[in-house]
């Protein structure tokens, strides 16, 4: 699409007619696409932002002046999503790990106080992600088979042999 043809989707779009948007939509799309695509690395969080972009570009539209390329207009709001997604990630990670910090220092006072020794084996399996350390545990400690956690955990039975053996072989590794 040349520029000229863009300039008067822009306008009709700004005119409230939804089909210029949507022509200025589908001509951009790829564009956005292999752009997120390369920047998140994640199909589904590209489509997610894709979504977003339009959305905004949408309700925006009437900030847009014209003096750049509306893909260029796309892509400076396609990237301030990506930054404030990645944001909200990052501050997700540190709440939950601070939230595992705490409930694992709890953990050592409560064993503490019962007389028990927090172990060098209880670090390590605390450190363990959660769907690593859940068959662990629903195995070795409550005895469970592992049909039986497959089913619990809506898991293929060789899934959950597979978390097992690789979380006791990361164990041991780090005894090592």
């Amino acid at each position: 699409m040349d520029q000229a043809e863009e300039r008067k989707l822009v306008r009709e779009a700004k005119a409230g007619k939804d089909e210029a948007f949507t022509k200025l939509f589908q001509n951009n799309y790829m564009f956005i696409y292999k752009y997120l695509i390369k920047l998140t690395l994640h199909p589904d969080l590209t489509e997610d932002l894709i979504q977003e972009t339009m959305l905004k570009a949408y309700i925006h539209l009437q900030s847009f002046k014209g003096e750049a390329k509306f893909s260029t207009w796309l892509i400076a709001i396609a990237s301030r999503l990506f930054i404030d997604q990645q944001r909200k990630e990052k501050r997700e990670r540190k709440r939950y790990e601070k939230v595992k910090n705490d409930v694992k220092q709890k953990m050592k006072w409560n064993i503490m106080i019962n007389g028990q020794e927090w172990s060098i084996y209880l670090e390590m399996f605390a450190e363990l992600e959660p769907n690593i350390r859940t068959p662990i545990l629903l195995r070795h400690y409550y005895g469970f088979t592992y049909s039986e956690i497959a089913t619990m955990l809506s898991l293929k039975e060789g899934t959950v042999k597979s978390r097992v053996h690789n979380g006791l072989k990361r164990i041991r590794k780090e005894l090592q």
